[in-house]
């Protein structure tokens, strides 16, 4: 797993390559002390154990696909159902479950995720 840090006189941001999450966001509040804005865990095992989607980068879709299905072209796809008996955020293994490359330059990070077509194996 890699952490990385970005920083400005204004916020200073960490994320990790698992799941493209932010771990921290700190920024001074109008007394100019500084604090950390977002929710989160302190180590790697909480996040792969946690069922929350905190700071994740979500895919292949965010929030709930009613009854696990759609419809598309005329093709009905059926999803996993874990959320009662709705699908949420990506399925079983979603994006914020994958570890994505990171590309730090400067105060500018890119991730990316290359997902391999299940049909094409």
């Amino acid at each position: 797993m890699e952490l990385y840090s970005l920083a400005t006189d204004a916020i200073e941001l960490s994320i990790t390559n698992y799941g493209g999450r932010i771990v921290t966001l700190k920024t001074p509040d109008r007394d100019g002390r500084w604090g950390d804005v977002v929710p989160g865990f302190d180590s790697l095992d909480e996040y792969v154990a946690a069922k929350s989607f905190f700071g994740a980068l979500v895919g292949r879709y965010a929030n709930r696909i009613a009854h696990g299905h759609f419809i598309l072209d005329g093709h009905r796809y059926q999803l996993a159902q874990y959320a009662g008996k709705n699908s949420l955020h990506g399925g079983w293994i979603g994006f914020d479950k994958r570890l994505w490359h990171g590309t730090l330059s400067g105060n500018s990070l890119q991730l990316s995720y290359i997902r391999q077509d299940p049909g094409s194996r």
